[in-house]
């Protein structure tokens, strides 16, 4: 497994060794003593989570703060996304900063998001099945959020406009302003 740190410091790009015959495909697709190897990063996922969408959905920005801060390891099941992460970790050089990748069921790609960033998706394929490991368990009252469309942070999710799906909750999120103003 080829695992490179993105642009953002703490961030991972994993690429699984594919090995491909007649019959199919067969790939590693997490190893805790490489993954642990390569990053330095000394973690224990506790909890996966699995969603389904349909093309134009725009999940996100989200994040786990305090105690219940979460690293997260996505991959796509089924179909494609572009994967976003924001580093909202005030201390950081990078602070505001997204890095953002397609991640898909044919390319095999996993992101790492680490704790302190906001993370989301858009589904850029008819549908899409994310699979994503969490290393602290969800806690509904350390959720936070930002408006995934939020002008300041001027994420391209590759979606237009007149096709952007956003749940309720998503759509009434804080802006980028007003979660650094927390």
């Amino acid at each position: 497994m080829k695992i490179t740190e993105t642009e953002l410091a703490g961030c991972f790009l994993l690429e699984p060794l594919v090995f491909e015959d007649e019959r199919g495909y067969f790939f590693e697709s997490y190893h805790l003593n490489r993954f642990q190897e390569n990053t330095g990063l000394d973690l224990n996922f506790v909890q996966d989570n699995q969603s389904k969408s349909k093309y134009g959905v725009i999940r996100g920005l989200h994040i786990q703060k305090g105690e219940f801060a979460q690293a997260k390891l996505i991959r796509v099941l089924a179909g494609k996304i572009l994967d976003v992460a924001v580093d909202a970790r005030p201390d950081s050089p990078n602070f505001g900063k997204s890095f953002s990748i397609e991640l898909s069921a044919e390319n095999k790609k996993q992101l790492f998001v680490p704790k302190g960033f906001l993370h989301g998706f858009s589904v850029l394929s008819p549908e899409a099945i994310v699979l994503y490991k969490c290393d602290t368990y969800y806690n509904q009252n350390s959720e936070e959020g930002v408006h995934p469309l939020d002008k300041d942070l001027a994420i391209d999710w590759k979606i237009p406009e007149s096709d952007q799906i956003l749940s309720e909750k998503d759509s009434i999120a804080k802006t980028f302003s007003e979660f650094k103003a927390i």
